[in-house]
């Protein structure tokens, strides 16, 4: 499951550069918040590979809510002043509807994630 979790991780960074590319706008930025759910998921699966797709998903939704609420603190701001990697990471300021993101782009990568178990089974 490690490597179908790395190839993941990699195939959501081409989705996430590819949307911000050719659609841009709102979509792209909701978009972008679910992908980044989705690559955080792929990273937890790496981590632990035998978690079970709807844990992983509370992993990777809760790992995104708390950067985001972190960002109500103005530290990833001012880290994201000086690094693009902090910035890209943490992010800079709050936005309330990307919670809501968060938790679609986790239950996506968690049915898609079910669907490969069983279908490996």
């Amino acid at each position: 499951m490690r490597g179908v979790a790395g190839a993941a991780a990699v195939l959501t960074v081409a989705a996430g550069l590819g949307v911000r590319a050719v659609v841009g706008g709102e979509f792209a930025k909701c978009a972008g918040d679910a992908l980044y759910t989705v690559l955080v998921y792929a990273v937890v699966v790496v981590a632990a590979p035998r978690l079970r797709p709807l844990r992983a998903g509370a992993v990777a939704a809760a790992l995104s809510w708390a950067v985001e609420l972190f960002q109500l603190t103005g530290v990833p701001e001012e880290l994201g002043s000086r690094s693009t990697a902090a910035r890209l990471v943490l992010g800079t300021t709050f936005n309330a509807p990307d919670l809501f993101w968060y938790l679609v782009g986790a239950a996506a990568a968690a049915l898609v994630h079910g669907g490969l178990a069983r279908r490996g089974r």
